[in-house]
This record gives C-alpha cells, structure tokens and sequence, in this order.
C-alpha cells in the first residue's frame, strides 16, 4: 500500500498482509509517513467511502478523505467540487504501475 502526494511521488509506504481491508491499514501507512506534515486532502477509490473513516481521518489528523461513492449509497456525503479532485487519481494510479515496472524489471534481471 502506499500513498501519493499531488505529483504522484510517494510520502507513505508499507506491506501488510493481504487479509485486512486497506481502509485499516491506512492509519497506520499515515503514522509511518515519509513527510512531517500530512497533506490536507487524500484521495482514494470506493474502497475508501466510509463514514467512519472519514471522521477519523478528519478528526484526528485534519485531513480530509475524498472518494466516490459506492454504488447503492442512500446519502451522499462527498459534494461535487470535491468530486472534481478525484481526477487527479491517475497520478496514484501512475506510482503502482511504476513499481510494478521497477519490481518486475528488477526480477527478470536477475
């Protein structure tokens, strides 16, 4: 798991297993960042739209968690000028198949 800043370079990254949903893990990439200051927005996919989560991260760490809504979803907590930022996932999405790269470059080299 990992987490991006605006340019799409990475400010938090971990390992874990594969059992526990990465809405839990989270919190805990975000406590060993990279960087002093969290940033004030995060961006996630549906996976992310959870109540809870959002006023934890909010409360807690002053960062706002920006995510689609899943589908089925009877109240709708994201307004659409946030919505716009979710546009800007690509950059996220750009670091995982960079390191896909890099690892799988890195294991045929051998």
């Amino acid at each position: 798991m990992a987490a991006a800043d605006g340019a799409g370079l990475p400010f938090a990254i971990g390992a874990a297993s594969t059992s526990p949903h990465e809405t839990k893990l989270l919190e805990a990439i975000l406590d060993d960042s990279l960087i002093d200051e969290l940033p004030e927005r995060l961006i996630g996919d549906k996976a992310y739209d959870a109540d809870k989560l959002d006023e934890r991260l909010w409360h807690q760490r002053g960062v706002k968690l920006i995510a689609s809504h899943r589908r089925g979803r009877k109240t709708k907590t994201q307004v659409g000028h946030e919505l716009r930022r979710y546009r800007r996932r690509w950059k996220v999405e750009r670091l995982f198949a960079w390191l896909q790269n890099f690892v799988a470059s890195s294991l045929t080299t051998r």
